[in-house]
């Protein structure tokens, strides 16, 4: 019945059908975004990522192939498959910005890549993992359980301080933290060309060394004609999303200009769990035969409601006597209590203080410069800036003074030791440098000698805003802490064809890592730390060409790289945390054609000193880490797209694997009967061959595309998660349950007279209304003997809808 009537509106029967497939005249490479128009009918349709594309009821033949980079051609189509060879024009565009930091065909190792209008079809202003969440080995979660806000993604089990990312090769890894905060840059995939997820080791030259994966992100590429563009959203929880956006096409075939701004706004799912988010984005660029300028302005401003605490198992299991148990761990008070029991059990949120509230700005300056000095010899440089400053607010109930060094407060024959605060916590920091690379295209070479120099300036302090019983000084702060890092990076990498079938691939890469910080940390601990790293990572593999469209390949990595500010802060053990080292093997096998896309590959991840997540938090909700001696990864991912006919489509992808701890070593602190005085004890139990924290040994995903018409579109996406311990001691009792999820997207595209196109999307998120967790906590103690456990869930959302128009003119 469903199914009959999301068909309905949908039930016209083609006519005659024109497919085809749109390829590099050089490299048969299919090219993804290429615009193919019907002159006379005006009909426009874009290839995918095989770059194929079909039209429906034809009427007539001739058509015009646009892409950016390349020579339009015009064509007659016959009815049977067409295959579109363009030629590379002389203009230079904005794909040699990332061309030094991506994977190709020839590249021995493991990606996928999505394009723009991949990206626009699941853009309903939810933030940018949540749209990757259906590629290989990939698991997002939501702290508001709407994908609204901050958003978190895990790749083969590794978390985002672990993940490479770039934007146009500029490194955007938090310099201290390694995190990856997407809700600084809302709505970024309106503004985005492409995204690439390198897998493994991957390609990784530019900021951190990827610890499980690189996710390269291009801006806006150069249109290839005038556009203006509004898209409006809304859904559940009283979810909206605006954006305007614009862009000029080449004026006097030298300039073009482009510009968005957005809004996205949203109660969450969470209680409470609201966000505000203003994004923007411009860029201007002169483009000819030899050089390329660009420069790039884009940025956000967030407000969210705090909601990283979770929601506790004993809440979600609806046990009042363990809710009370929960509270008496917690210390709570009789008004958090009663919020803890009378609260939705999938909705709870302990935070009620209205201003408890992450508040957070960035913005981002990029300035890109490439030239074509032959026509084998091309260079890059990038100069950028960012500046980012921000805080959360708190509210802190019968808070201690002495923990912000405040003196206890006299009342008539009383001394008040505390009281309920109101503190912020402020980071200000920026973030500036270069890159460069130097690109030589010659015969059976091609070579990058590339690098960065990198400067990350923070300024970590707490203020008290307001104290219920003492007069607190004015701008009074209870820590301050500056923190600065150096980073330097030379590479050099490149690809040497031996025999028309063989081709060899070398990267080497240098990194010198400093980072001091001077001053208090926010529990009032002296908190200087002074390391400098050099690490040399190479890169080696091979590709072979097995003819018709298939290839083997294999490649071996090592990848170094530095603990994050939380690793000094937080380490259990009250050790300087060690740097990792990771010896990565990737083996694959890749076949294309116009009808199938498939990759095999299966990878071997071999860490020494791996930091791992504990499974517990810290106060502003950052998972905590600790080195463990020997862990490894490994694997086979198979994902693969066929075009079952002109109508069916089928993209699918899943990830077999095992993530193991050759020995953990947990650590409980017994606080004993006297435990107000006396100081806890510390108890250690080791495991063997255990799985490591958030580490799922299967993934799956796919999505099912029906077009009844060539402007209709209807899509199954499907989410396999497999169970994940939330700790690293394979303990049932701290799990999140596997779970299936999945989603129907309707598109419709109009084509009036007076705009290019005006399309209708309805998204139904979890349709089947399953209850899942997608991320969690827990932590641990003794008393006397006993042991005590809290586990802590994220849980997401059930059936809701989200509906969105666009219109492009």
């Amino acid at each position: 019945m469903w199914t009959a009537l999301l068909l309905l509106p949908f039930a016209t029967l083609a006519q005659n059908q024109l497919q085809g497939v749109v390829r590099d005249a050089r490299t048969n490479e299919p090219l993804s975004g290429a615009t193919v128009t019907l002159t006379q009918e005006r009909k426009i349709t874009v290839t995918d990522v095989a770059g194929a594309f079909q039209f429906t009821d034809v009427r007539s033949y001739e058509a015009e192939i646009r892409f950016v980079g390349y020579k339009t051609k015009r064509v007659t189509f016959s009815l049977s498959m067409n295959a579109i060879l363009l030629e590379e024009s002389t203009t230079l565009t904005d794909e040699i910005i990332v061309s030094a930091t991506r994977a190709g065909e020839k590249t021995p190792t493991t990606y996928s890549t999505i394009d723009k209008q991949t990206l626009r079809k699941q853009n309903f202003g939810q933030d940018l993992p949540i749209q990757l969440n259906w590629m290989p080995s990939v698991v997002t979660t939501s702290d508001a359980g709407n994908g609204v806000g901050y958003t978190g993604i895990n790749i083969r089990g590794s978390d985002a301080t672990r993940i490479n990312v770039t934007l146009n090769g500029i490194p955007y890894n938090d310099s201290e933290s390694q995190g990856v905060f997407w809700v600084n840059i809302p709505d970024i995939s309106s503004s985005t060309q492409s995204v690439q997820v390198q897998r493994g080791v991957g390609t990784s030259t530019n900021g951190p060394g990827a610890f499980g994966a690189s996710i390269n992100i291009q801006t806006n590429a150069l249109a290839d004609e005038p556009y203006a563009e509004y898209v409006h959203s809304f859904g559940s929880f009283n979810t909206w999303r605006n954006t305007l956006g614009f862009g000029t096409g080449l004026i006097g075939d030298r300039w073009a200009f482009d510009g968005r701004v957005s809004n996205i706004s949203s109660d969450g799912f969470i209680d409470r769990a609201t966000s505000d988010l203003s994004s923007y984005y411009f860029s201007g660029g002169y483009y000819s035969e030899k050089t390329m300028v660009k420069a790039i302005v884009f940025g956000g401003h967030e407000v969210t409601y705090q909601s990283w605490y979770g929601v506790p198992e004993s809440r979600l299991n609806n046990d009042t006597e363990a809710m009370l148990v929960t509270a008496s761990n917690e210390g709570w008070n009789e008004e958090q209590i009663q919020l803890l029991l009378n609260s939705n059990s999938r909705t709870f949120n302990i935070y009620t203080y209205d201003n408890q509230v992450d508040d957070y700005a960035q913005d981002h300056y990029q300035l890109h410069t490439s030239h074509r000095f032959t026509n084998s010899l091309t260079g890059n440089v990038a100069l950028h800036y960012t500046y980012g400053r921000g805080f959360y607010e708190e509210y802190r109930i019968n808070d201690r003074f002495s923990n912000y060094g405040l003196s206890p407060v006299t009342i008539g024959d009383s001394v008040i030791n505390r009281s309920d605060i109101i503190r912020r916590r402020w980071l200000d920091n920026d973030f500036y440098g270069f890159t460069y690379s130097l690109q030589l295209e010659k015969n059976k070479l091609n070579a990058v000698l590339g690098g960065a120099w990198n400067r990350y300036d923070g300024r970590h302090f707490g203020e008290i805003i307001w104290s219920q019983v003492t007069t607190v000084p004015k701008d009074y702060r209870y820590y301050y802490n500056d923190a600065t890092k150096l980073d330097f990076t030379v590479y050099l990498k490149g690809n040497y064809q031996f025999t028309s079938a063989l081709n060899g691939f070398l990267d080497v890469q240098y990194r010198n890592i400093g980072y001091q910080t001077a001053g208090n940390d926010n529990r009032q601990n002296v908190f200087d730390v002074d390391v400098q790293y050099s690490f040399f990572n190479p890169k080696v593999g091979l590709t072979y060409d097995l003819g018709s469209g298939q290839s083997l390949y294999a490649s071996y990595a090592v990848a170094n790289r530095e603990p994050v500010r939380k690793d000094f802060v937080d380490n259990p053990q009250n050790q300087t945390p060690k740097h990792e080292t990771l010896g990565n093997l990737e083996a694959g096998f890749r076949k294309q054609s116009d009808r199938i896309m498939l990759n095999v590959n299966v990878y071997w991840m071999n860490y020494k000193n791996q930091l791992v997540l504990t499974g517990a938090l810290n106060d502003v909700g950052a998972a905590i880490r600790t080195n463990v001696d020997n862990s490894y990864r490994a694997g086979i991912e198979v994902d693969g797209m066929v075009r079952l006919s002109p109508k069916f489509t089928l993209n699918a992808n899943a990830t077999f694997s095992q993530n193991k701890i050759q020995e953990f070593t947990e650590v409980l602190y017994d606080s004993g009967p006297n435990w107000e005085f006396d100081p806890p004890e510390a108890v250690s139990r080791t495991y063997t061959n255990t799985d490591i924290a958030f580490s799922p040994n299967l993934i799956a995903g796919s999505i099912v595309s029906y077009s009844p018409v060539a402007a209709a579109e209807i899509s199954l996406l499907s989410k396999y998660v497999g169970r994940q311990f939330m700790d690293n001691t394979s303990n049932s009792s701290r799990q999140l349950d596997a779970y299936l999820t999945n989603d129907v997207r309707l598109s419709y595209a109009f084509t009036p007279k007076f705009m290019k196109e005006l399309r209708l999307n309805l998204l139904l998120n979890n349709v089947f209304d399953v209850a899942y967790e997608s991320n969690g906590y827990t932590w641990g103690y003794l008393g006397g003997g006993d042991e005590y456990r809290e586990n802590y869930y994220y849980p997401q959302a059930g059936r809701h809808f989200m509906l969105m128009l666009s219109a492009r003119f």
